[in-house]
């Protein structure tokens, strides 16, 4: 499923061929996933869509490196991930991979700042460094003045719009988000969601973003569905019509 840009001359962020995903359940064989193809580009936001059930959160946390799949190729960033031994995938994902939530799941104890933060003194950037690089991301989406806030002192929006800088901390080459809008109201959605794809262009990421949100998928550069266990290209202006 290969849809680059018009006269591209970069390669694809990540590369799926044939990627297959099942699960025993006593003596039933549960399928997933049944031969999975998908390029992304970098600057490409694609759209994951399909019913609750059919397998996008599946599909995200195996492109994410987060389980393996039953049988087929995952390549990021010309790397085929498959040869990789745990510890190079977890720095890979580290390194590479950023996550964003429906639940934005930031540490309560730690302030917006720190949140942002403590990715990279994983991936063992240094403090001040650190710190600098979250404080511009907050800054970037307006929450300069809420850096030192706890998420329980900022609103929706607001712990999204963290969560979205955490997932951007150590400038990952692919982005993966599970509903990042999904638990806002429609104004802060729409704000988010702005913002997001902005980021996703100007930084040349590449970025697959479940939703549910038919607006917003119509918005996205591509739309994939998942359909009986396989990825189905659709144009953006069709969805929901």
């Amino acid at each position: 499923m290969d849809t680059s840009p018009a006269g591209t001359t970069f390669s694809p962020i990540l590369q799926l061929d044939g990627v297959t995903r099942s699960f025993r359940q006593g003596e039933r064989e549960i399928v997933v996933l049944r031969g999975v193809d998908a390029v992304l580009w970098p600057g490409q936001a694609v759209a994951l869509v399909g019913p609750s059930g059919a397998g996008k959160s599946t599909l995200l946390h195996i492109t994410g490196l987060l389980e393996s799949p039953s049988t087929g190729r995952i390549s990021l960033n010309g790397r085929d991930c498959a040869t990789l031994s745990e510890a190079e995938r977890t720095r890979l994902r580290r390194k590479e991979i950023g996550f964003v939530y429906q639940f934005h799941q930031l540490l309560p104890e730690f302030s917006a700042l720190e949140n942002v933060v403590l990715p990279q003194l994983i991936l063992g950037r240094g403090r001040k460094e650190a710190e600098a690089r979250a404080y511009n991301l907050l800054s970037g989406l307006g929450l300069a003045e809420r850096a030192d806030h706890r998420p329980a002192e900022l609103s929706g929006g607001e712990q999204q719009r963290t969560a979205i800088c955490r997932g951007l901390a150590n400038n990952p080459k692919l982005l993966l988000a599970d509903e990042p809008t999904g638990n806002l109201d429609p104004h802060t959605s729409e704000y988010v969601f702005r913002e997001l794809v902005d980021l996703i262009r100007h930084k040349s990421i590449a970025a697959l973003i479940a939703t549910h949100n038919v607006e917003l998928a119509r918005r996205m550069d591509r739309v994939l569905q998942v359909h009986e266990g396989r990825l189905i290209e659709l144009e953006p202006a069709s969805i929901g019509r």
